[in-house]
């Protein structure tokens, strides 16, 4: 189980507790993106926890690690990588020549691999899933909170979809309260975001992969609501 958890802290950033918290409740990588060093406290702990990723691009000398290889219940090698878009993000490392190169540190170690793309532009996400195909199990897009409905399998056997959504308030504008965006967008003036409380909604994905050769069979979008009473 693979859990983007960036902004799990209260809207933006994660802190050591609650990425322990998230360990015990049955998730076993958690992968993250630009907010990832929001919280100071997660410096320290991102060293020493190589399940919690950083993404693998952001330049060399910040904390933590951008992949991990893990073995699942059947002592089958998973591969998961973590790596952050450019456009309108952060000026980061190109993310396609950085992927290569974790690939090819990895080639030998498992044919099952996942990527998390944290990244804005929908046209940057589609350009690596088709750049990945074949070369990866997966790619999962992240950052924007919204489900895409374009999950697929590629013609290489890399499951795709843009982005997996979010997990958080369905009442809201990507999480905060709405009349905070709104203020904020009809008086072009500086808003506290609050993170929004309603029924919650679960997206995520299941991918179903072949462990032998590392191709994917089959993606399967979720969505559906919690409600909060």
């Amino acid at each position: 189980v693979i859990a983007n958890g960036e902004n799990a802290a209260g809207g933006i950033g994660i802190t050591p507790e609650i990425c322990k918290t998230l360990f015990n409740m049955g998730i076993d990588v958690v992968t993250s993106g630009n907010h990832i060093y929001k919280k100071k406290e997660i410096y320290d702990y991102i060293v020493q926890q190589p399940r919690l990723l950083k993404p693998a691009n952001y330049p060399p000398g910040t904390p933590g690690r951008g992949y991990c290889v893990m073995s699942d219940k059947g002592n089958n090698k998973i591969a998961v990588i973590n790596i952050c878009g450019r456009v309108f993000v952060e000026n980061l490392d190109c993310p396609f020549r950085c992927i290569d190169r974790i690939l090819e540190n990895i080639k030998e170690e498992t044919p099952v691999i996942v990527v998390d793309f944290h990244a804005e532009v929908t046209s940057e996400k589609v350009a690596m899933g088709w750049y990945l195909d074949g070369r990866v199990s997966a790619l999962v897009g992240t950052h924007t909170h919204v489900q895409t409905a374009d999950e697929r399998i590629l013609p290489g056997g890399t499951a795709y979809i843009t982005d997996v959504g979010m997990v958080g308030p369905r009442d809201s504008v990507i999480g905060v309260k709405k009349e905070n965006i709104i203020e904020r967008f009809l008086k072009v003036m500086p808003q506290k975001f609050t993170v929004a409380e309603d029924d919650y909604m679960i997206n995520a994905v299941v991918v179903d992969i072949d462990e032998r050769i590392g191709k994917a069979n089959d993606i399967r979008r979720i969505n559906f609501v919690v409600e909060s009473n």
